[in-house]
């Protein structure tokens, strides 16, 4: 199937308007055409460094503008083996990719930086998939960290440009595309996606498809989040997003980016496995994995297989972006 880099705003809300049963079909034979077989890959998450983060993201309990700032809790930054030894155990439960999360307005150089690189580097020797997600990096420390083997970074663009700033004022819109280009001048995979349920329009998730589908090549992985709306920030208010309004999403996805790795990210332990199983069947071909998301709480493992299992779906055992 042709891949497509131009799709206009309007043809992508064409899409997510359309009757769901439509939209699945038409998601589920790009998904078959793309992707062969119904395999999934399993992502585990651990929070490195958490809290305290300059940036001032309404939806985020790590920001140190919002009361609910979890900067209390014990960072690993500097402790290569422990974030190691998580590793092991999440490849240990049948996690494929490692994924380490820093709540910094950007990299730092120096001893947290290098603890980063043994980081990566170790995930590597492990056989699994190395992510970081840290914010902004310099095209040096990118470079860095695609010579340790790090397969992927994770720099979400959250919303669309339009409904951008009523989010997140302490970065720019174009400070986090630069960042993705870094990302992509060093090697390295991109995983970039955003979040529902932000008070967005219909428009706001048409134009951010539409801003992701326009990179070229498309992302690797693209994570579609609803929002956890959590107490002491500024979207506490915010009501849970209707589950079809993520199946739709995760559907649009696909059939924009039909190799694109679209993973179903926060906001899950908050569907039914049904609607889970509507993702999976929308084109989802991947689901963070275990305990702990970050810092909000994902569905324990033994219910991911569970759901897996019930699905019929398999994991993805061999390794890719």
């Amino acid at each position: 199937m042709p891949i497509r880099h131009d799709w206009t705003v309007g043809e992508i809300i064409g899409l997510l308007e359309l009757p769901l049963l439509e939209l699945l079909w038409q998601a589920q034979a790009v998904h078959r055409s793309a992707n062969p077989g119904y395999r999934v890959q399993l992502a585990s998450l651990l929070s490195v460094k958490t809290g305290g983060c300059e940036e001032d993201c309404a939806y985020c309990p790590q920001s140190m503008h919002n009361s609910s700032d979890v900067s209390g809790r014990p960072d690993l930054d500097l402790q290569v083996e422990p974030v190691l030894a998580r590793a092991r155990a999440a490849k240990a439960a049948g996690a494929h990719r490692f994924c380490m999360g820093w709540a910094w307005r950007d990299i730092r150089d120096g001893a947290p930086f290098e603890a980063m690189l043994q980081m990566v580097r170790g995930v590597r020797e492990l056989g699994l998939e190395a992510c970081v997600t840290a914010g902004m990096l310099s095209d040096a420390q990118a470079e860095r960290l695609a010579e340790a083997g790090l397969t992927a970074y994770n720099h979400n663009l959250d919303t669309s440009p339009e409904h951008y700033e009523r989010i997140i004022s302490t970065r720019t819109y174009q400070e986090r595309l630069d960042t993705l280009q870094r990302v992509r001048r060093a090697g390295i995979a991109m995983c970039c996606g955003g979040i529902i349920g932000m008070g967005e329009s219909l428009n706001d998730r048409a134009s951010l498809l539409q801003v992701l589908a326009s990179l070229e090549p498309h992302p690797e992985s693209v994570p579609i989040n609803a929002l956890v709306a959590v107490e002491g920030t500024p979207l506490e208010q915010q009501p849970p997003v209707d589950p079809l309004e993520l199946v739709r999403m995760v559907a649009t996805a696909r059939i924009l980016m039909p190799h694109s790795r679209v993973r179903l990210s926060a906001g899950r332990e908050q569907l039914s496995r049904e609607a889970q199983i509507l993702c999976l069947q929308a084109g989802a071909d991947s689901i963070f994995y275990g305990d702990t998301l970050l810092t909000t709480s994902n569905p324990a493992v033994e219910a991911d297989r569970e759901l897996l299992a019930a699905a019929g779906v398999q994991p993805r055992s061999e390794p890719g972006h």
